[in-house]
């Protein structure tokens, strides 16, 4: 049966342990030769191909769906230091591309000046504000937010 079993992977295309022989027909296979007879076989379906086994992606998608949701991801799920999980370079454009929108915005309202969104575009390029939070806070302290005629009345 073995020379049958590696003529037909060969013929197939598959390895030895994926041929199936179909048991009635057991006789019949073994006393096959030829690659012919073979491949005779393998039309009447008694010499098959099984599938290959994969491995499941049923629990990885399981995790994937609850790492989204915020869960597995405390500190005994860690592994790497934070700089390696997210790198410097990536927080600080992320956090550049925040302060940027933040004063582009303030520029188009009219909150600030255009020579003092300069200044503060500048500033942010150097490091100055580590979040958006911290240049707003540092834009009303400073007084930097211009004062409109009609934005004082109501009523």
């Amino acid at each position: 049966m073995k020379s049958q079993r590696r003529l037909a992977a060969e013929i197939l295309g598959v390895g030895e342990s994926r041929v199936w022989i179909d048991p009635e027909k057991f006789e019949d296979v073994s006393s096959a030769i030829t690659r012919q007879e073979i491949e005779h076989f393998i039309k009447e379906g008694a010499i098959k191909a099984k599938p290959v086994k994969g491995v499941s992606r049923g629990r990885a998608r399981i995790g994937h769906l609850k790492r989204k949701q915020g869960r597995r991801r405390g500190p005994g799920s860690r592994e790497g230091a934070a700089k390696a999980r997210t790198p410097k370079k990536r927080r600080w454009a992320s956090t550049i591309r925040a302060i940027r929108k933040t004063l582009q915005q303030l520029r188009n309202s009219k909150s600030i000046t255009p020579s003092t969104y300069r200044m503060l575009y500048t500033m942010a390029k150097g490091g100055v504000f580590r979040s958006r939070s911290q240049l707003l806070q540092h834009v009303k302290s400073s007084g930097l937010i211009v004062r409109r005629r009609g934005a004082l009345r109501r009523g």
